[in-house]
């Protein structure tokens, strides 16, 4: 059977009969047989769950009354609640632990037809930039497997990339659907923050996390967002702005006003590949007729501390649940309530997680709240307001979506700092809460792939969407395949 690269594709042989969604899922089941051992995408596979969702829809076919996304195969990372099957967060501390309910956003796909195959490897508590951090062993990006995903939902990304499955729904945090979609060449969506229901979603950094999708083509993720955003009880935090119909909204106008941020392009730590992508791709963009402007961003060497500060506070306060008391890894040899809280969690939490809660509990201890919490807070406000005010002169920012292609594994292990300053160009949209997209443009001189970020104003994916299919259709290559 020949490689998917979008619904479309899919829903045009189901359409002429030459294609059941039971042979799709047994050509994915075959796929992730054969690849999985190596690529160590998927944590847990449902074959005989998928066999039976893929029958039903294709009943529901025969009788016209099929949801937006039958025929549509979905890998879920290990952070989003699905009843009655393992949720780990790829943490030893949530042995065992099986979700007792449904998130949002997996129960709108389920409502539309959509058929999940399996649950997805990501870095611990989807904390990394790499998806070395996960209990279960690093993901390995199928173009070259002695190098790293990207993260935190590495997995997710590898499955897209290695056809185990049409789409992944991952977590973004500060990058972590964008930059492995980047580093495995294929299109990764981080909404607006409230954009997409959380309730489901393994909380990292409450006020940061979003819900987005992993894909192959621009069509497939704005049909995602499309079933998965808009208002929930369950969810107090969740806009109630009206959904758009993404799909049927991806025709680019014919000009743009398009900034791009200085100092991105000429940061000493951007690898001189992606450099000359960028450029290649604004001079294209330019001789489209499009206007492309040189912008200032006084605060990009502020992102990243920032956004670790308040993030590992966030997380230090999301993570105290998990005690070893209610569920999960409980310390076999603790004596009393005291030891079985410090020998669980030391046990059971890996180390880029138990540095980033004591970070976390540092900076909110009584000492130095102001001095780093409360100062953070208003840097967030400050990148807030200048990112805002460029959306408003401009309608889309780009930048790289990460300063080097994939790394070696074991490449930035040893150094923390490295590895958070993979996160440079991506944390941005993240502390301002505006969308952002990561779609291929091409590959560096060994082959692997670059990706570029596109960031629009809060809740006007529909517009972003159109451009980045545009970027795609005419400057970028939509789909990598080793």
């Amino acid at each position: 059977m020949k490689r998917f690269n979008s619904l479309t594709e899919v829903r045009n042989e189901l359409t002429a009969g030459t294609l059941t969604c039971r042979q799709l899922v047994e050509y994915y089941l075959d796929n992730i047989e054969q690849k999985n051992g190596q690529l160590n995408a998927f944590l847990e596979v449902w074959p005989d769950e998928a066999r039976q969702q893929a029958e039903a829809v294709d009943a529901k076919l025969a009788a016209g009354t099929a949801g937006k996304l039958a025929g549509m195969v979905i890998g879920l990372k290990d952070v989003l609640a699905y009843k009655d099957h393992a949720l780990q967060s790829s943490s030893h501390i949530l042995d065992g632990f099986k979700s007792l309910f449904t998130g949002t956003a997996v129960q709108r796909l389920l409502d539309e037809d959509a058929i999940l195959i399996g649950r997805q490897n990501c870095d611990e508590f989807a904390m990394g930039a790499s998806n070395e951090t996960s209990y279960f062993g690093p993901a390995r990006n199928e173009i070259d497997p002695d190098r790293v995903p990207g993260g935190s939902s590495g997995g997710s990304a590898v499955a897209v990339q290695a056809d185990m499955c049409l789409a992944s729904i991952g977590s973004d945090t500060g990058g972590s659907v964008r930059q492995p979609a980047a580093f495995c060449g294929v299109i990764g969506l981080k909404p607006t923050y409230s954009r997409v229901s959380r309730y489901g979603l393994i909380a990292y950094a409450s006020s940061f996390d979003q819900i987005g999708p992993i894909t192959r083509s621009v069509d497939d993720a704005a049909l995602l967002l499309e079933v998965m955003a808009g208002p929930d009880e369950f969810d107090s935090t969740v806009s109630h702005e009206p959904v758009p119909a993404y799909s049927q909204l991806l025709e680019a106008k014919a000009s743009y006003r398009v900034g791009y941020i200085r100092d991105t392009v000429e940061h000493p730590g951007l690898a001189p590949d992606i450099k000359q992508a960028l450029e290649t791709t604004i001079e294209q963009l330019r001789g489209q007729g499009h206007v492309v402007d040189a912008v200032d961003f006084p605060y990009l060497d502020y992102i990243v501390p920032s956004y670790y500060i308040l993030t590992t506070a966030e997380a230090s306060s999301n993570l105290g649940r998990y005690d070893g008391v209610k569920y999960g890894y409980r310390a076999p040899n603790a004596t009393d309530l005291e030891s079985l809280y410090k020998k669980s969690r030391s046990q059971g939490f890996g180390q880029e997680v138990q540095r980033r809660i004591m970070l976390g509990t540092f900076v909110l201890s009584a000492d130095y709240y102001d001095a780093y919490y409360t100062k953070a807070q208003r840097v967030r406000r400050l990148i807030k307001e200048q990112t805002d005010e460029l959306l408003r002169q401009y309608d889309f920012l780009i930048l790289p979506t990460a300063p080097t292609t994939a790394f070696r594994i074991g490449e930035n292990t040893k150094d923390p700092l490295a590895m958070y300053l993979a996160d440079i160009f991506t944390v941005q949209a993240s502390l301002a809460g505006v969308p952002a997209i990561s779609v291929p443009v091409g590959h560096d001189q060994q082959g692997l792939p670059i990706g570029l970020q596109v960031l629009s104003g809060a809740f006007r994916e529909a517009d972003m969407l159109a451009f980045a299919k545009h970027l795609t259709e005419t400057v970028g290559a939509p789909v990598v395949t080793p």
